[in-house]
């Protein structure tokens, strides 16, 4: 199994409420995909951070495999969801990928 976790920053021009707005639009895309694509064990994302954190969402994702992972990469829904929900209101994204 691997976990594949993202960390992202949204773009500091967007007020508080429309922060709020797109982080619900991710969460709610990105946890869309359940069930949508082979390989894709679990996907949660958390966008309630604490105020102690740095990052303003974070996704935390089981993969059955490596090769699930580079799928789900580029697998059509999923680089769907990155271009119009993602990619266009984050300013930074860490991640990390391991095996469990």
């Amino acid at each position: 199994m691997v976990k594949h976790v993202i960390l992202w920053t949204l773009k500091p021009d967007f007020t508080d409420a429309e922060k709020n707005n797109i982080k619900q639009h991710i969460k709610m895309a990105l946890e869309g995909l359940s069930g949508k694509i082979p390989g894709l064990r679990e996907i949660k994302v958390n966008i309630n951070p604490l105020p102690s954190s740095n990052a303003e969402l974070m996704l935390d994702s089981l993969f059955d495999n490596e090769e699930s992972l580079k799928s789900y990469s580029t697998h059509p829904q999923h680089v769907a969801v990155s271009n119009k929900y993602v990619r266009p209101y984050t300013a930074t994204r860490t991640c990390m990928d391991y095996t469990i």
